[in-house]
């Protein structure tokens, strides 16, 4: 207990999924959280179930792929909390469609829904963290950056694939630009994840095509949001103290 002990941390998406299994991991490990998300009603059930917990975070409600909602969020943090040690850029969304019938507005739709939110919190929290000489970015990337056969053959995914690799450019290239500062920013790719969003797709992908997730992952089994929530605390952490411009995959071996 105590990993991130009264570490300010600011979590982007954290009304459900892997963003909620983040705030809460972060929590059971001393920080003090500021959450954001567009889902009101969501944000404030773990609000709720971390207040019962004694640790009550501060939240905002918005949309932080536009400037004001990133901007305010970083600033909630600051006024509540003076600082900021730990960023989870945890925003992002997939989208249907394989790539000859995809549409322009749907394509800028998912690259504005996993970079610009990144870009945009990152830049806001840098402002601090740089003045502070100290921080710990942590993206959220994909194993989908490397192409997932689930995805592809049956759906397509193309913009999301090329946005979790932009993650990983993003923070290799911010890794060398803030070093000097004592920041560190890494990611995290999660493999597929029974979260409430998207298992109940996965579980059927199991069930009736032969490019599955669990015919395709070396560990046989969908993962775990507190499986990604452990990897996004340990790079959160001092125990990553020489952990810069990496990107973590949690991907049962994939």
């Amino acid at each position: 207990m105590g990993r991130v002990e009264d570490k300010v941390a600011v979590v982007t998406g954290a009304a459900n999924g892997i963003g909620r299994a983040v705030a809460l991991r972060l929590a059971e490990e001393g920080a003090r959280l500021v959450l954001g998300d567009i889902d009101a009603s969501a944000l404030q059930q773990v609000a709720a179930t971390l207040a019962a917990k004694g640790r009550a975070p501060a939240t905002l409600v918005g949309d932080v792929t536009e400037e004001a909602g990133a901007n305010a969020l970083i600033a909630q943090a600051v006024s509540t909390h003076g600082r900021i040690d730990i960023l989870v850029n945890n925003v992002g969304g997939n989208g249907q469609g394989r790539v000859w019938d995809m549409d322009v507005a749907e394509w800028d739709r998912i690259v504005r829904l996993n970079l610009r939110g990144m870009f945009l919190c990152t830049r806001a929290a840098l402002k601090t963290m740089m003045r502070e000489r100290a921080g710990r970015i942590v993206c959220l990337s994909s194993g989908a950056r490397e192409g997932t056969p689930w995805t592809a053959y049956y759906q397509g995914g193309s913009a999301y694939a090329a946005c979790k690799a932009g993650v990983h450019g993003f923070i290799r290239n911010v890794a060398l630009e803030v070093a000097e500062y004592g920041i560190h920013i890494n990611a995290v790719a999660p493999g597929p994840i029974d979260t409430d969003r998207v298992g109940q797709s996965l579980r059927q992908l199991n069930a009736t095509v032969d490019y599955s997730p669990n015919r395709m992952t070396p560990l046989r089994r969908l993962g775990l949001p507190i499986e990604i929530a452990n990897a996004v605390l340990y790079l959160a952490s001092d125990e990553a103290s020489y952990v810069t411009g990496h990107t973590l995959h949690v991907t049962g071996g994939r």
